[in-house]
């Protein structure tokens, strides 16, 4: 058996329905509350970019260290293709080990060759990548 089903629409507090000019209101307090929100998001967006703090870094530094940022730009990509080496490397070697590397002197031995070199590599590309990001790209030749 199928009996309808009736809703009727909850009743405002007050028994009335806002004015126009109420609803207007409303609105523009929504309005002015999600403007604030984009104000706060924006300013949260500026506080976290890292780059702009990098740059702001290498300004301040411009006149003892100016080629500073160059050359971390231009010396960047010789350090990844040297890390990725030393990657490649590993991954051959443990491909190599395979299961021997669970032995205490094979695991001991592989560290002391790769371990430094990956993680020394890692960090100085970790530190010299966003000073690089963050140096403006030089102007091109105007036509």
């Amino acid at each position: 058996m199928n009996a309808p089903l009736y809703v009727t629409p909850t009743p405002l507090p007050g028994g009335m329905p806002p004015s126009n000019a109420e609803m207007a209101d409303l609105l523009r307090q929504l309005i002015d509350v999600q403007r604030e929100q984009v104000a706060i998001l924006r300013a949260q967006l500026a506080a976290n970019d890292n780059l702009s703090r990098w740059r702001a870094f290498l300004h301040r530094w411009a006149s003892e260290f100016p080629d500073v940022g160059g050359g971390c730009k231009q010396i960047l990509p010789a350090l990844e293709r040297t890390y990725l080496t030393v990657l490649q490397e590993v991954t051959e070697r443990v491909r190599e080990i395979g299961d021997d590397l669970g032995d205490e002197f094979v695991l001991g031995e592989f560290l002391d060759r790769y371990g430094i070199r990956v993680t020394q590599l890692g960090n100085i590309i970790s530190s010299i990548s966003p000073i690089a990001d963050a140096v403006p790209p030089a102007d091109g030749p105007t036509a």
